[in-house]
């Protein structure tokens, strides 16, 4: 199994670069990288430029995973509301009719 390699930022520019000069099948093949990665990097290069190589997530990405916390956790509370609902609706309905049960 090998290692997991970080590559600087100075190194994804030159293989971007390279890759357009020699091609990217070849500079993949040399430098041991997934096309996943090398198509991840230059997306982000071209979404944000160097800057966008910097950083695991761009800050499109980071404010999308906010917003999607915020709602998962907004979804958590009106389930457990509902959920509590539930519970307190059987309660009541075993008091109203435990009468019915005492006749049996």
């Amino acid at each position: 199994m090998s290692k997991k390699r970080n590559f600087s930022t100075e190194e994804k520019l030159s293989i971007l670069k390279e890759s357009s000069e020699e091609g990217v099948t070849i500079t993949l093949k040399k430098h041991g990288i997934y096309p996943a990665t090398y198509y991840g990097w230059k997306k982000k290069f071209e979404e944000m430029g160097e800057e966008g190589l910097a950083h695991g997530v761009t800050p499109k990405q980071l404010k999308e995973i906010r917003r999607l916390e915020k709602e998962n956790e907004l979804l958590k509370k009106l389930l457990a509301e509902k959920e509590l609902e539930v519970h307190l609706q059987d309660e009541m309905l075993k008091k109203k009719y435990a009468w019915a049960k005492k006749k049996n």
